[in-house]
C-alpha cells in the first residue's frame, strides 16, 4: 500500500496539521539534538578557523 493510498480518504488537515503535529511531539526531541549538534559542530568550525587565522595573522607580523 502506498502513502498516497494511506491517505487518500482523509480530509485535508489530518494529512497537512495533525500528522505533522504528531510527528513533532514524537520525533521533536531528537530532532531538536539534531540540530543542535549540528549548530554546535558548524560554531566550532567557524571558531577553529578564526583562531587559525588569528595565529597566522599573528606570527606574520611578528616574524616580517
Amino acid at each position: 500500500m502506498t502513502t498516497k493510498g494511506i491517505f487518500r480518504g482523509l480530509p485535508w488537515w489530518v494529512t497537512w496539521i495533525a500528522i505533522p503535529v504528531l510527528v513533532l511531539a514524537v520525533f521533536g526531541g531528537l530532532i531538536m539534538s539534531v540540530i543542535g549538534f549540528v549548530v554546535s559542530l558548524v560554531f566550532k568550525a567557524l571558531l577553529l578557523v578564526v583562531l587559525i587565522a588569528g595565529l597566522i595573522y599573528v606570527v606574520r607580523k611578528f616574524t616580517s
